[in-house]
């Protein structure tokens, strides 16, 4: 992701990465990244949770107009809540 977001930078569009995986974006350094610690396919959170969804939407937002040091990862303070395997390893 983080390569794909560079090459679109080059072309004068900004990107923001949201990212579940905090190591592997720190690898590919995408422009700018926010980290949420949630399962594999939910990015943008729990399914039907229409309020979270649209929080991390606006902080991913807000990053692209805010962000300018190349390569900054934000750790969003938002929790899974849902109970499932991944809750104990990642939460």
């Amino acid at each position: 992701m983080g390569l794909i977001a560079r090459t679109i930078e080059q072309h004068g569009i900004a990107t923001v990465a949201l990212s579940i995986q905090r190591e592997l974006t720190e690898k590919t350094r995408p422009p700018r990244a926010l980290f949420v610690r949630w399962p594999y396919g939910h990015p943008l959170g729990e399914p039907f949770n229409v309020a979270q969804q649209r929080w991390v939407l606006c902080d991913a937002l807000r990053a692209l107009e805010e962000l300018q040091t190349p390569g900054t990862i934000i750790d969003l303070p938002y929790r899974w809540r849902r109970p499932g395997p991944w809750t104990e390893k990642r939460a």
